[in-house]
C-alpha cells in the first residue's frame, strides 16, 4: 500500500474508533450478513469522518484512483469500504472520473458483492454512462448478460437518477435479459427500475409491464407498478390488488 493510502486509511481507523460502539457492531454485521466485521459507526458517523480525513489530505488523479483501491482493499471492516466508495464519488474529484476507472469499478462490484456496496457504486457507473454513452452502452449490455449476478443488476439499476434522460432502449434490452432470472436481488433490480423510472411516465411503464406481464416475475410487476394511479395498471394487476383489498375487508 502506498504511503498516501496508509495514512489515509490509519486517518479514518483512528476517528472510526473513537466513536465507535462495539456493542453496535455484531447485530449490524448481522443485518448485513457481512463475514467483513463492523466497528460499530453509523452511515452518518462515516460520512462526516470521511469529510474530515480526505478534506484533510487532497490529493491529484492518480493518487486518488490508487487510495480508492488500496482502501478498499485493505478495509478490515466494513465502514472502511464505506469510505472507498465515498472517496470514488466524493465532488472534488469528479473530473478524475473516467472511463479508466472501470476496471476499479469492476473490482469493487465483484468483491463487494452485497447490496449495500453494489447500489452505491452502481450510481457512478450511471455517471460514466451519462457522460460517455457511446462507450458505456456496449458494456452494460456485456454485464447485462455477465455470468455475475451483481454485474446484472448494475446493468439494470445504473440508470435510476436519469429520470427523462433514460435510455429505454437499453434499460429494456437489460431488463429482458434477466427476466427469466429467478434470483430475488435481479427480479428486485427490474422492478426498482421500473419504479424510478414510472415517476417520469407512469404510462409507459404501465404500457411496459401490461406488454411484457408474461415474462416479469410478480415481485418486478408490483415493483414497478407500486406508485402508479390504478387506472393506469395492467387490468390483471388491478384485479389482483382488488382481490387483495377484498381479502383483508
Amino acid at each position: 500500500m502506498s504511503a498516501g493510502s496508509a495514512a489515509l486509511l490509519a486517518g479514518l481507523r483512528k476517528e472510526m474508533a473513537a466513536v465507535a460502539d462495539p456493542t453496535k457492531a455484531p447485530a449490524m454485521q448481522a443485518y448485513m450478513k457481512s463475514s467483513m466485521p463492523y466497528h460499530g459507526v453509523t452511515l452518518p458517523q462515516v460520512t462526516s469522518i470521511c469529510k474530515r480525513v480526505f478534506a484533510a489530505s487532497p490529493v491529484g488523479c492518480k493518487a486518488w484512483r490508487t487510495a480508492v483501491l488500496e482502501i478498499w482493499r485493505g478495509a478490515k471492516f466494513r465502514e472502511e469500504r464505506y469510505a472507498a466508495v465515498f472517496l470514488l464519488s466524493a465532488k472534488p474529484y469528479a473530473d478524475c472520473l473516467t472511463l479508466d476507472m472501470m476496471p476499479v469499478l469492476e473490482e469493487m462490484i465483484v468483491t463487494g458483492a452485497w447490496w449495500d456496496h453494489v447500489d452505491e457504486l452502481s450510481q457512478v457507473v450511471g455517471t460514466l454512462l451519462r457522460a460517455h454513452p457511446k462507450e458505456m452502452r456496449p458494456v452494460m449490455r456485456a454485464w447485462s448478460t455477465d455470468p455475475n449476478m451483481w454485474k446484472r443488476r448494475v446493468s439494470i439499476i445504473c440508470q435510476l437518477r436519469f429520470k427523462r434522460d433514460t435510455d429505454l432502449r437499453l434499460l429494456y434490452a437489460n431488463i429482458e435479459a434477466n427476466t427469466s432470472d429467478r434470483e430475488f436481488f435481479i427480479r428486485k433490480a427490474i422492478g426498482w427500475a421500473l419504479r424510478q423510472y414510472a415517476w417520469t411516465d407512469p404510462q409507459e411503464v404501465s404500457r411496459y409491464v401490461r406488454e411484457h406481464e408474461a415474462e416479469l416475475s410478480g415481485l418486478s410487476r408490483r415493483e414497478a407498478l407500486k406508485n402508479i394511479d390504478s387506472s393506469l395498471s395492467p387490468p390483471r394487476a388491478r384485479e389482483r390488488k382488488a382481490a387483495g383489498a377484498s381479502r383483508r375487508a
